[in-house]
């Protein structure tokens, strides 16, 4: 390998290592760096000793004028690379190197920018997806036992009006428009997942909304200041929550450092055809792995067998047996689209506390 290409590989590797997901380093991966990040650049980028530094810090590791050090690190976030979020504890200002997603994926696309830069990073990132597929499926044994062990990136949130339980049970952070009533900065972008695909010329097959992920608290403030994402009211954020749950998206919420006790920094609303989690999962074999605190399950003396629930659930979790559907506890990930859904009302949720839902790639190809 030469020299150059040995110092693309390394800018590809500490992103990854950024990320703290172990995605492979790939071709696809390497050209994707090198459209976000140039040469010049690279220095700051080997500064990130661990994913977040300080200016300070990455002024030291670098050996770079501190001056220089800031216009590099502007360009990067500019770039959708690095994001700058101030400590809760001292209010310093921190910088984070990204990784490939969540991370970069959703910063290039959350725009809606429709140039040839994101043209292209559009099928780069489509191939990054394939060639992790089927890495994935070429190790299926080893790829089983990582995401077993590996916590969810996210945690489902049930369209509120289906939960079964008594109020008083429903915690807070269960229910959509709860979280929105924590925070007083709400930010709106595009939906990274269908900008993607609207690049790539494979629109929403449900026409759903394109510019409705909601982010949160110092994440919504980065994002606005930033021109990611645009400031939103409360009242606005639940309205897209409704129009969402109408269209059949699902709520996925992500937490500050992958953990649920922690605050919500992001809503996705995503769609089944678009949503790269969903997507990867039916057409890359890449596995779900979900949290959630919800079940759905069915009133047989009410159900038809109308197949509205079929037809709409997007972990595919539903079969129609004798005229009466059931329901895959394997596969439901709690959403509640389904009972949303059901025009007889046979469907509803009820809560187990807090699952995790791992489903197997639906395909396994033979191995190349």
């Amino acid at each position: 390998m030469l020299e150059n290409e040995k110092l693309w590989y390394k800018v590809a590797r500490t992103v990854v290592k950024a990320g703290g997901i172990p995605f492979p380093i790939s071709d696809s991966l390497i050209e994707i760096v090198k459209v976000l990040i140039t040469e010049e650049q690279m220095e700051v980028i080997f500064a990130f000793k661990k994913p977040s530094m300080t200016l300070d810090q990455l002024t030291l590791k670098s050996k770079l004028d501190k001056q220089r050090v800031i216009e590099i690190l502007d360009d990067l976030i500019k770039n959708g690379v690095v994001v700058v979020i101030p400590s809760r504890s001292t209010s310093v200002m921190v910088y984070y190197l990204l990784g490939p997603v969540p991370g970069i994926f959703e910063h290039v696309f959350m725009t809606g920018k429709t140039g040839e830069r994101e043209k292209k990073l559009a099928k780069l990132f489509a191939a990054y997806f394939k060639d992790i597929g089927e890495g994935y499926q070429n190790n299926y044994d080893n790829t089983m036992e990582l995401f077993e062990k590996i916590p969810s990136i996210y945690r489902i949130v049930p369209v509120e009006e289906e939960v079964d339980v008594p109020q008083e049970l429903v915690l807070p952070y269960e229910v959509a428009s709860k979280i929105v009533d924590k925070f007083d900065i709400i930010a709106v972008s595009y939906c990274y997942c269908r900008h993607q695909r609207d690049l790539l010329n494979e629109p929403c097959k449900i026409s759903a909304p394109r510019k409705n992920c909601l982010f949160f608290g110092q994440t919504a403030r980065f994002n606005i200041d930033f021109n990611f994402a645009w400031e939103i009211s409360k009242d606005e954020a639940k309205k897209l929550l409704k129009e969402a749950e109408d269209f059949g998206l699902i709520h996925r919420a992500f937490h500050a450092r992958q953990d649920p006790k922690k605050d919500e920094f992001a809503i996705c609303n995503c769609c089944k055809c678009c949503c790269e989690v969903s997507h990867s999962f039916y057409n890359d074999g890449i596995p779900m792995k979900a949290l959630t605190s919800y079940e759905a399950f069915v009133i047989e003396e009410l159900c038809i067998g109308c197949e509205t629930c079929i037809e709409k659930c997007p972990m595919e979790a539903i079969e129609l047996s004798d005229s009466i559907v059931e329901i895959n506890e394997g596969r439901c990930i709690g959403c509640g689209i389904c009972a949303h859904h059901c025009p007889q009302e046979a469907i509803k949720l009820k809560r187990t506390g807090p699952r995790e839902v791992l489903v197997p790639n639906p395909i396994i190809k033979e191995k190349v």
